[in-house]
């Protein structure tokens, strides 16, 4: 039996819990390990990298799937470039992050608007034409859509 790290060595050392590492072993992102002759579980010490790619990548907004994909495409590459790549990924998800970057900027505005304004009570700010908050907007919208 060669040897490996238990799964709480390689928890602590990858700095998640035991329960997540099982988790990523049944969504198939790890290996299942190796065992001793009384069932405990051996990883090999590379999985402790393995985890920290995949917690950074979820850092990074990439979802356990797309994490799945882009660890899938690195083993099955064998030296070919593909367009679906983590570059092409990466350039993908800063498009999403910038995004939501400027929606987040939006919102903040309005709320400091309505901060600004002393809005104190949604309904009767909501019939007020210098209400900062953008009511008429979301109710036409949603208009819209149910005519339709």
């Amino acid at each position: 039996m060669s040897s490996g790290l238990r799964s709480g060595q390689v928890a602590e050392a990858a700095g998640v819990n035991q329960q997540t590492l099982r988790y990523y072993e049944r969504r198939g992102l790890l290996a299942e390990p190796d065992r001793t002759l009384g069932g405990h579980r051996l990883y090999p010490p590379e999985t402790v990298t393995v985890l920290r790619v995949i917690k950074t990548a979820q850092r990074l907004g990439f979802t356990l799937d797309e994490v799945a994909e882009l660890m899938d495409m690195g083993t099955h590459r064998h030296g070919r470039r593909s367009e679906a790549g983590l570059q092409a990924r990466a350039r993908a998800k800063l498009a999403e992050v910038e995004q939501r970057i400027a929606d987040l900027a939006v919102i903040r505005d309005t709320l400091r608007e309505a901060v600004a304004a002393g809005c104190d009570d949604l309904v009767a700010c909501a019939d007020s034409p210098c209400c900062p908050l953008p009511f008429v907007e979301l109710t036409v919208k949603e208009t819209d859509h149910v005519e339709a």
